[in-house]
């Protein structure tokens, strides 16, 4: 298990612009997700594959350990395919850096001089000639991470400069993050000169307020990983100014006011269900009444207490298979993994096809390219 900082260099992005949230974080118990425990397995497996390719455990202790790994409930193929695209990237950047490079795996760098207490561990280092390349395995699958501006991926980075610097003529510093479920490797370049006044003028003022739980409250990007964003007063007065909006009918509205609707609305989706999962988890594990509010069932609907008890009480009174069974091709997604990738688009690729998206509205600085469709095209969609 990880140990994590009061300022963590992964809640950088939401300390440095909420600066009162580290603190406020620590009244509330820590507790681990099903994510996290999947995204710690990788990284272990990941290191387990890395310390093989550089002799640092034997053949026998690899295979041994693997065989262990592959008994944990997160062992998958699919998870075994990811951590090998991230090996072999990364041995293709140590073979990149020469035989007289040093290659530090799990390192904990401390970026104490600028963060008060601050330390994080880096999935992997790589330092040689003048550069210093930290790289960072993201395991997860639904949200793109990207290395430029990245205030983890520079904490690592002053972290490893804090160690390494005396030893080495560093001048530039690659900071890389590594997405294999999402085929995304993103880098981003500094020099150190840069870096280092970053941390100065930065992160420094902002880290000794956020240390002491001063500042002010302020609403981002990082809020959807805060503990306490469902019960942030700050985040709930951000999202109920849509509320303030006069909704007599569309048409009454301009279209500066539409527009902030559209830009707020999925906002204004999270922190509801947000709440609305802090209120129910509260209710039914800690016994808490919300004034106004009680505890019911949903609506259920009828299944099979036993399919083969079923199928056998009914073949008993006489009833044919074809009646009481229905067969239908597997799913896309299992067929593929039956089949295995290879003879699945030999056999059946060419029949394979991409429906194009549904079209939606999203914010100019939007990464997909912009659209043009006609009345037509839009109705056929």
């Amino acid at each position: 298990m990880r140990e994590h900082a009061i300022l963590s260099a992964s809640g950088a992005h939401r300390w440095l612009e909420c600066t009162p949230s580290a603190r406020l974080e620590e009244e509330i118990a820590e507790k681990t997700s099903i994510y996290a425990e999947e995204g710690t397995f990788m990284h272990e497996l990941a290191e387990l594959n890395l310390s093989l390719y550089l002799e640092r455990i034997s053949k026998p202790k690899f295979n041994k350990k693997l065989q262990e790994m592959k008994q944990n409930e997160f062992y998958t193929e699919e998870i075994e395919k990811a951590i090998q695209s991230y090996v072999d990237i990364v041995i293709e950047k140590i073979n990149e850096a020469g035989k007289d490079s040093l290659i530090l795996l799990e390192e904990q760098v401390d970026f104490s001089p600028w963060v008060p207490e601050g330390f994080g561990t880096s999935d992997a280092l790589i330092i040689s000639n003048n550069t210093i390349e930290v790289i960072d395995l993201k395991g997860g699958k639904g949200v793109r991470v990207e290395s430029q501006d990245n205030p983890q991926m520079r904490l690592y980075a002053l972290g490893a400069i804090n160690g390494f610097g005396i030893l080495y003529d560093i001048g530039k510093i690659r900071m890389t993050i590594i997405q294999p479920r999402l085929d995304n490797i993103s880098t981003d370049e500094m020099t150190i000169d840069e870096l280092l006044e970053w941390g100065e003028t930065i992160v420094k003022p902002r880290a000794e307020i956020a240390f002491k739980g001063e500042g002010e409250y302020k609403v981002s990007d990082g809020c959807r990983f805060c503990k306490v964003k469902a019960i942030c007063r700050a985040r709930a007065e951000e999202n109920m100014k849509l509320a303030y909006l006069d909704f007599k009918s569309p048409p009454t509205l301009t279209d500066e006011e539409i527009v902030e609707v559209l830009m707020a609305i999925k906002e204004l989706q999270k922190w509801a269900s947000d709440v609305e999962e802090y209120a129910l988890n509260e209710a039914i594990n800690n016994g808490k009444y919300w004034p106004g509010m009680k505890l019911v069932r949903g609506r259920s609907s009828r299944r099979y207490r036993s399919e083969s008890e079923v199928a056998e009480k009914l073949l008993e009174a006489g009833y044919s298979e074809d009646l009481i069974y229905s067969k239908s091709i597997l799913s896309l997604t299992k067929l593929e993994k039956t089949l295995g990738k290879k003879n699945f688009d030999e056999v059946i690729g060419s029949l394979i096809e991409t429906p194009p998206g549904k079209i939606q509205l999203v914010p100019e600085d939007d990464k997909r390219p912009a659209i043009k469709v006609s009345a037509e095209e839009d109705f056929k969609n």
